[in-house]
């Protein structure tokens, strides 16, 4: 399994999203790093809609996102940026 689809399954199992978009980004820092190529599975976006995120503020939901995903993030993933919102609230994407 993909770390991209291993991500996928554990934010659908914990809050479960009415929508959800997880975004292998890697490619994009091809070169920030001298022996970086852009391949893999190392910077991921998650963009989430998720009535588990109601009444609370971006530092918490941002928190529970990245305490779900610490193995992943202990394990070698580098980056992972994190788009919350609940129901109704407006995104940009």
């Amino acid at each position: 399994m993909t770390l991209q689809a291993q991500i996928r399954d554990k934010l659908m199992v914990a809050f479960a999203p009415e929508r959800l978009e997880v975004i292998n980004e890697s490619h994009h820092h091809a070169g920030h790093q001298p022996d970086f190529n852009g391949t893999g599975e190392t910077h991921m976006r998650v963009r989430i809609v998720s009535s588990a995120f109601a009444g609370l503020g971006r530092v918490a939901r941002h928190r529970s996102v990245n305490d779900l995903l610490k193995p992943e993030l202990d394990a070698g993933l580098h980056a992972l940026a994190v788009e919350t919102a609940a129901p109704g609230e407006h995104t940009r994407w």
